[in-house]
């Protein structure tokens, strides 16, 4: 449906048509010509729900961050941003899903580093990261925590290592999934203590924490988005976080670098993703709202109050996005393929 406005100029496009003597016939073509334009299209965007896809199971830290800049896209837009979360395979079956989905801005794609890991991952990777989708941006950055059970008897990191060093046939190392960035930030961890450990992988980070408060598992890599809650109850055992220095949710928590682990970094990025071929007025729409979303104070609050950042304005941008994902695919292609880990 039209706008208002843009009836009052279609009506005055006509008038001035007919004081010039153009025959109806002209008029009516005139007329569908300028419904079908583009410019009239994307200014009637969105007229309908939109629905942003996580590939990850509720509740997990990319849902969290999901659900908070759908909240305050919605008040942008004018239009509800329903999260939907389709987990598994390392949310390439998400991923599929936007790349095969129509055109038109109503199916998006919230993704993390994933989407730059799945190339190197996946010998049948039914998407390419790169050709197949239009960037809106980039939106928060997520450190990791290094967290173990609660009655696991190391009490640092220097126990803990020595204690997964001595009991590695019995460690288990829980993480979100092949592809998963807590699996990346589990094998960096194997690798920097060249030590093989038993992987448990869940469809999603919210399970494996699950797990692992449980009892179940020994230790995961996860988002501050999900642990810090459960460190601040004291309900596991937090023996540093993934970035080269301390983070301000945790001040009083040195980095696995300044522990000794040398230039072990590990940062979440999210960015949000349309299909090939949407728009470029429906993509600025949804890039304007994804940045306003971003300086929503709410938003900052609850990121800042879960150990995320959000990204430097910048990477907020199509272009922006585009250049960090494809530093990043290059980046851990090289990681994944030092591991010979694959998927298929």
């Amino acid at each position: 449906m039209l706008k208002p406005q843009c009836i009052s100029t279609r009506r005055q496009a006509l008038k001035a048509a007919l004081s010039k003597g153009l025959s109806f016939g002209s008029l009516v073509l005139a007329s569908g010509a300028f419904l079908a334009s583009p410019a009239v299209q994307a200014q009637a965007y969105p007229s309908k729900p939109i629905t942003l896809i996580v590939g990850f199971a509720a509740g997990g830290p990319t849902d969290i961050v999901a659900r908070s800049l759908a909240q305050s896209m919605s008040k942008t837009l004018g239009q509800a941003v329903a999260v939907e979360n389709k987990p598994g395979a390392g949310a390439t079956i998400a991923g599929n899903m936007v790349a095969k989905a129509k055109s038109d801005g109503y199916t998006l794609l919230i993704h993390h580093n994933g989407m730059a890991t799945a190339p190197a991952l996946y010998r049948k990777l039914p998407f390419n990261p790169l050709t197949d989708y239009e960037y809106i941006g980039q939106a928060v950055d997520v450190p990791m925590t290094l967290i173990a059970r609660n009655d696991l008897p190391a009490n640092n990191l220097n126990e803990l290592v020595s204690w997964v060093k001595a009991n590695k046939e019995k460690v288990n190392l829980a993480n979100a999934g092949l592809g998963a960035v807590s699996h990346l930030c589990g094998t960096l961890f194997q690798q920097t203590l060249a030590t093989d450990l038993t992987t448990v992988p869940f469809p999603g980070t919210a399970p494996a924490l699950t797990a692992l408060l449980g009892g179940h598992v020994d230790v995961l890599c996860d988002q501050t988005t999900q642990t810090i809650p459960h460190i601040n109850a004291g309900k596991v055992k937090l023996f540093g976080v993934t970035t080269k220095s301390r983070i301000g949710a945790l001040p009083n928590t040195p980095s696995l670098h300044e522990q000794g682990l040398k230039d072990f970094e590990v940062v979440v990025w999210h960015g949000v993703y349309a299909p090939k071929g949407t728009p470029k007025p429906v993509i600025d729409t949804l890039t304007s709202a994804l940045q306003s979303a971003l300086k929503d104070p709410e938003v900052v609050k609850r990121m800042k109050d879960l150990g995320a950042e959000i990204t430097p304005v910048s990477k907020q941008t199509p272009e922006g996005l585009r250049t960090h994902l494809t530093a990043e695919i290059e980046k851990w292609g090289k990681v994944i393929r030092a591991a010979g880990q694959y998927a298929d």
